[in-house]
């Protein structure tokens, strides 16, 4: 099984901290225009508490991907960090790195899944 015709819908729980809310949403937007999520469109993060980090999540569903963004802008480097099986999570750093210039932060290996930690910051050729 090593195209994405043959793999099942893999779930990979995205968070994200550390950056302002349309930070959070620009990213989240370009992970949804491939695949499904468990948040709906007009679903914008919001912060919880001023003063306070907010951590947003969702949970996407990674099939081979519909589609892959452009390179988009963020106004300041975006700590996130994606979960899930293996071939999911690197075909959804593959869609990140499409939009964003993505950095390796850490990562946290098991037998059947694997904790990513990134760092996406604005494509250089923006």
């Amino acid at each position: 099984m090593n195209s994405a015709s043959e793999q099942p819908v893999s779930p990979v729980v995205v968070t994200i901290a550390g950056c302002n809310k349309e930070d959070a949403d620009t990213v989240f937007h370009v992970l949804g225009e491939s695949y499904v999520s468990d948040r709906a469109d007009e679903d914008t993060p919001e912060y919880v508490s001023e003063g306070h980090t907010t951590v947003w999540t969702a949970t996407f569903e990674v099939t081979g991907a519909r589609s892959a963004a452009g390179p988009m802008r963020l106004t300041a480097p975006v700590e996130a960090e994606i979960q899930g099986g293996y071939w999911a999570v690197d075909r959804m750093r593959e869609v990140l790195a499409a939009a964003f210039d993505v950095h390796d932060e850490g990562m946290a290996a098991g037998d059947q899944e694997k904790d990513v930690q990134l760092r996406l910051e604005s494509r250089t050729a923006v």
